[in-house]
């Protein structure tokens, strides 16, 4: 839940995000794998091998070690700021700025995909949608059940929606990123890489937001660790959205988005509501896109924003199912791409919006709602009596990153 930076398709950058966070892009919702790829799970046979064989070719070329900031001069000159403003003593704050390091790699993750990137919605969704995915999926949502339908019932969001967010951003609470987040925010902050707009001030107030986060809760800064963009916890909830929109939901005086998954529960349904969650409507309904390519073209003008009534989609051309021409609210004609082949459409409504509040990208806002629903789904099949086990877990060939900043 963050404020994220994240693609509506994935390759735009993004507003202020919170709750990305981005998972999925999603730093960039097509190329963020490499920090899912230091927090992956272990694995054997051939990927093992694989792996070793790839760390055997570059150890006579070892990637650039971390470059201290020391006393930079625009970093204390931000730590002096800093402190005037928020009335703290300057000189620790120096001294602790001082230590963070400068990450060649996370400027090399916060890059765009190379020109031409084909996009595959039926690849993203197998990277999320896949069996070893859905098993910790299912016992998350065993284990945290109660804490699920109390934040459905508080702030309306359903509980497959928040254990999708949460499947989707980190494995629950496999992949919660391996960068120091000190290092990871300063990199941002004051050495944004060149060839794509600069969001450095963005990322100086989420330096800010970090700073006051730990001061806060009494946590160190020197060893908080997240995704490439400085994400935290479950949620991946940059700093700022954590300090804005993260909860207390399990009553224990304190709001822990990394060692507990309840309050990150709690914190990702208060996020949705506060962004536009309304209950009760669905994310999305089934639509055919206009044969006529300036109206289909009209039609995803606004994007991801809901704009058009289902009668004004139907007289464009589009065909909507039943309960989509029954909606009574604003649609928006999202367009999936699938590599070679024809794209595919849904209509989203502005809950489908809402999730896109967490990482602008609709790509990740089905993978959310395609996740969720399959377990559901799964959950609903093992419930009836005589009904089939969920499928073996099988592990994928690697699993697929968390989604980026918020």
């Amino acid at each position: 839940m963050t404020d994220t930076l994240f693609p509506s398709r994935p390759a735009r950058a993004l507003p202020r995000l919170a709750a990305f966070t981005l998972t999925l892009a999603l730093g960039l919702a097509w190329t963020a794998t490499a920090d899912a790829a230091a927090r992956k799970p272990g694995k054997s046979g051939a990927s093992t091998t694989r792996a070793a064989l790839v760390k055997t070719r570059h150890q006579a070329q070892p990637a650039p070690a971390a470059q201290a900031y020391g006393e930079r001069a625009d970093l204390m000159r931000f730590a002096d700021e800093l402190a005037a403003a928020r009335g703290w003593e300057a000189a620790p704050l120096r001294e602790l700025l001082a230590q963070a390091r400068l990450l060649p790699q996370v400027q090399k993750l916060m890059m765009p995909p190379p020109a031409g990137t084909a996009k595959d919605w039926g690849a993203y969704r197998a990277r999320f949608v896949e069996p070893r995915r859905l098993q910790a999926g299912l016992a998350f949502w065993s284990e945290h059940e109660a804490a699920l339908a109390r934040a459905e019932a508080q702030y309306g969001v359903p509980a497959h929606i928040v254990a999708g967010v949460i499947g989707v951003e980190t494995f629950y609470g496999r992949i919660m990123g391996g960068f120091r987040v000190l290092d990871a925010l300063a990199t941002l902050a004051f050495d944004f890489p060149s060839g794509r707009r600069d969001r450095s001030p963005f990322f100086r107030e989420e330096l800010a937001e970090f700073l006051a986060l730990t001061r806060r809760e009494g946590l160190d800064p020197l060893t908080l660790k997240g995704s490439y963009a400085g994400a935290l916890g479950w949620g991946q909830f940059m700093p700022g959205s954590w300090n804005r929109h993260a909860v207390d939901f399990d009553g224990d005086g304190k709001v822990d988005l990394i060692n507990s998954p309840v309050d990150a529960i709690g914190s990702v349904a208060h996020y949705l509501a506060q962004h536009g969650w309304q209950r009760g409507l669905p994310t999305d309904f089934a639509v055919q896109a206009p044969v006529d390519t300036r109206e289909r073209a009209r039609l995803m003008g606004p994007d991801i924003l809901p704009s058009f009534s289902a009668a004004e989609l139907e007289a464009a051309g589009a065909r909507l199912d039943e309960a989509g021409r029954a909606h009574t609210g604003p649609l928006a004609l999202i367009e999936l791409q699938m590599g070679d082949a024809a794209p595919v459409y849904v209509a989203g409504t502005q809950n489908f919006y809402a999730i896109t509040r967490y990482n602008q990208s609709s790509y990740y806002a089905m993978a959310v709602i395609e996740l969720g629903r399959t377990l559901a789904q799964w959950r609903g099949d093992a419930a009836r009596p005589g009904a089939a086990a969920a499928p073996a877990s099988a592990p994928p060939e690697s699993p697929a990153p968390a989604s980026s900043p918020r």
